[in-house]
């Protein structure tokens, strides 16, 4: 919540008189969408805002923010109801200004102890390790928050869902961003939504077939992708070849030359320069229609590289992305890295806030 306004500034002033009353107006309506509990949840919200260090629920009551007893937090989580659907299109009317950039990412709440806990699974996990490997058991939120451009660690949640150890991800994450498409005002530019490596590029860009949405996901610097197919070159009769010239991440000699670059120097990241190839279309993953059909999935490349990176010593890796968008959208090479580059602020929200408040929930 703090992400749609504060009272003070990052410079420790007060905020101007008008957006003390957005902030206000948020606030109020934010309250409404508690059905049951109103006041106890509401507090709880302001303590989670507040809170340095999450040590448990009953922590929480500890703060001056939360007026009441312990016993009314666990009541606003056991009996407290709120109106999901009229708080996420709270949220999505909130939006931080700029263009509208968004993230989609998975977190897990480790329950490691808890065997008993009903929808409990297996997840990858980047700092805990069970029998040697970065394997936890434990819960699994799928996040949705909107991007600023700027260089802060705030993020704007608009979407948060459980999902269960047989969903599909990349299902999950479509339907998210489908439903997240109608709550958006309209007459705005083509949202993008950006997603880390764990996510098939090629299935999002199925189920989101249509949709006025721009996608973009981090690939592995060791894929082979191809141009589109050519008729047979020797003149006789048989199918049109399905591939044609071989594009290899790791092989600058096989990259042709390329379909729009950008450059630019940035502060932090030094001398920028992005380079991207359209009409290309991997061939590990093809997509599979209804009928069994196999169906070539074009989508352009994007590779970005930097000179340096804040507040490290070593060499940058180049990064990969795979783009796709509705027709007639050509990818903007500016917003896409940058884009990108802001997408690791959800990893705050992650670690700080969603995993106990959820859990606990």
């Amino acid at each position: 919540m703090a992400a749609y306004g504060s009272v003070l500034r990052s410079d420790g002033r007060r905020q101007p008189p008008e957006r003390l009353e957005h902030l206000k107006g948020f606030r109020t309506a934010l309250y409404g969408c508690a059905t049951r509990r109103a006041d106890a949840w509401f507090e709880l919200c302001d303590a989670l805002l507040v809170t340095e260090r999450l040590v448990s629920l009953p922590h929480l009551s500890l703060e001056p923010l939360h007026r009441r007893g312990h016993g009314s937090l666990y009541a606003a989580l056991r009996r407290g109801e709120v109106a999901t659907e009229r708080l996420r299109g709270l949220l999505a009317a909130h939006l931080p200004g700029g263009p509208p950039v968004f993230a989609v990412d998975p977190t897990v709440w480790a329950r490691c102890d808890a065997e008993c806990s009903p929808g409990r699974g297996f997840y990858y996990h980047p700092s805990r390790h069970s029998a040697g490997q970065p394997i936890v058991a434990g819960w699994c939120y799928q996040l949705v928050v909107g991007l600023e451009l700027q260089r802060d660690s705030w993020t704007a949640p608009v979407d948060v869902c459980r999902l269960d150890p047989a969903d599909n991800h990349n299902l999950v994450a479509a339907g998210q961003v489908r439903a997240l498409l109608a709550r958006l005002p309209g007459g705005q530019q083509v949202p993008l939504v950006v997603f880390d490596g764990g996510f098939d590029p090629v299935q999002l860009q199925v189920e989101l077939a249509g949709a006025p949405v721009q996608v973009l996901v981090r690939i592995r610097s060791d894929r082979n992708f191809y141009a589109a197919g050519h008729p047979r070159r020797d003149g006789r009769p048989g199918r049109p070849a399905r591939h044609g010239a071989k594009l290899s991440l790791a092989d600058p000699a096989t990259w042709p030359a390329p379909t729009a670059t950008w450059q630019e120097a940035d502060p932090q990241y030094g001398q920028v320069t992005v380079t991207a190839w359209g009409g290309l279309h991997p061939t590990q993953r093809t997509y599979r229609d209804a009928d069994g059909q196999l169906t070539i999935v074009a989508g352009t490349l994007v590779r970005v590289r930097v000179a340096r990176l804040p507040g490290r010593s070593r060499a940058p890796k180049t990064l990969w992305l795979w783009w796709s968008g509705p027709p007639g959208i050509a990818p903007d090479l500016a917003l896409l890295w940058r884009g990108y580059v802001r997408r690791f602020d959800i990893e705050i929200v992650c670690t700080q806030v969603t995993k106990p408040c959820l859990g606990a929930a």
